[in-house]
C-alpha cells in the first residue's frame, strides 16, 4: 500500500466515477468499456483495506475487473459487449463479460452503500456499516457458508481511524470524496442495470 502515500485513492475513485456519471447524464454517448474498467480498477485496493471479511469480494472483484480491462482492448462499449454475449448465447456462463459486469456492478454498489453507512454513522467501528452493506448487496447472492465466513471476518475489520490512515485521508477529506462517489456511482449503477433490464436479462442471478 506504499503507493497510497503519493496518491489519494478516494480522490481517484471519486473523480473517475464523476466522469462516468457525466457520460451517463449526457445521454448522447454509450459508456465505453475502457474508462469504465479503469475506474473500477481504482476501487480494487479499497477491498484490500477492509481486511479478511471482504477477502472473497476482493479476489472476485479484481478478477472480474481484469476481465473487463482485457475486453476493452477489443470491445468498444458496454452495449456492444452485452450484445455480443447475447449473440454467442453465453450471457450467464461463468467467465462471460456480461456475467462479470454484473458481479463488478455489485462490488461498486457494495462500496456505495458502505460509504453511505459510514457517512451516516458516528463512532470508530466499521462493523455496522460493513454488515449493512454486505447484507444489502452481497448476502442475497451468497450461500450459508460464505455468509458465515463474512460474519466472522467482520470482527477483524479495521477501525474507521485505521481505514482513513490506510487511505491517507483525514475525516473531512474522506467525507467529501465518499459523498462524491455515492453521488456519481448511483447513475452509473442505474445505467448498468438498464443494460440488463432493457434486454430482459434480469439482474438477480
Amino acid at each position: 500500500m506504499a503507493d497510497l502515500e503519493n496518491e489519494k485513492m478516494l480522490r481517484k475513485i471519486a473523480d473517475s466515477f464523476r466522469e462516468l456519471a457525466a457520460t451517463v447524464n449526457s445521454q448522447t454517448v454509450d459508456m465505453e468499456v475502457a474508462p469504465f474498467s479503469r475506474a473500477c480498477s481504482f476501487v480494487s485496493p479499497l477491498f484490500g483495506c477492509l481486511g479478511i471479511a471482504f477477502k472473497f469480494a476482493e479476489m472476485d472483484y479484481v478478477a472480474k475487473v481484469d476481465d473487463l480491462v482485457n475486453a476493452s482492448k477489443s470491445i468498444t462499449t458496454l452495449n456492444v459487449m452485452v450484445d455480443r454475449d447475447i449473440e454467442e448465447k453465453c450471457v450467464r456462463k461463468a467467465g462471460s463479460h456480461t456475467r462479470n459486469l454484473l458481479r463488478v456492478k455489485r462490488g461498486l454498489d457494495m462500496v456505495r452503500v458502505l460509504f453511505e453507512q459510514i457517512l451516516a454513522t458516528e463512532g470508530n467501528s466499521l462493523k455496522d456499516p460493513a454488515s449493512k452493506a454486505y447484507a444489502q448487496v452481497f448476502a442475497p447472492h451468497h450461500g450459508w457458508a460464505i455468509r458465515k465466513a463474512v460474519a466472522a471476518g467482520m470482527y477483524a475489520l479495521p477501525t474507521r481511524a485505521q481505514l482513513l490512515r490506510k487511505l491517507n485521508e483525514d475525516e473531512a477529506s474522506a467525507r467529501i470524496q465518499m459523498q462524491n462517489y455515492v453521488a456519481s456511482c448511483g447513475p452509473v449503477i442505474l445505467y448498468i442495470d438498464g443494460l440488463f433490464t432493457s434486454r430482459e436479462l434480469g439482474v438477480d442471478w
